[in-house]
């Protein structure tokens, strides 16, 4: 316990617009209480954000589940977004910037990419996709 916040691992469905919001609030709770920098709480957010609405978009809906995580020297917030939809067709081409599907900027992926430390996504048509994201505090 940090500061009276479990902070054990946590499961946010992700099935309406709140669910989104809720994924945010969850996820600023978490790097709050590792400690992660304002500009990195901030990061992290604004990724999960994004992933959770394509989650909810382009998945049907699935989950976030937000583990604290420590490697020896630091902690950090590692998130992992799971939907059973039908899978990224090309995935090189979902993430390069500027690409979308929905009529938006298309910076959902490959921007929530660039604002987390480690990213990892795996998707099939037959599994859906499951995007594990990482943030470190400094």
């Amino acid at each position: 316990m940090t500061a009276g916040v479990d902070l054990g691992p946590k499961t946010q469905a992700i099935a309406s617009d709140e669910d989104v919001v809720r994924v945010r609030q969850l996820v600023r709770t978490v790097a709050v209480a590792v400690k992660l920098s304002l500009v990195d709480q901030t990061k992290l957010v604004t990724a999960a954000s994004e992933l959770a609405r394509n989650t909810l978009i382009y998945g049907g809906g699935g989950s976030a589940e937000v583990t604290v995580v420590e490697d020896g020297r630091r902690r950090g917030v590692r998130i992992v977004f799971a939907d059973s939809g039908p899978g990224i067709a090309d995935l090189n081409l979902a993430l390069t910037d500027g690409y979308t599907t929905g009529g938006g900027l298309g910076l959902g992926l490959s921007g929530s990419r660039r604002l987390v430390d480690d990213f990892d996504i795996q998707t099939a048509a037959d599994t859906g996709t499951r995007i594990t994201v990482t943030k470190w505090s400094r």
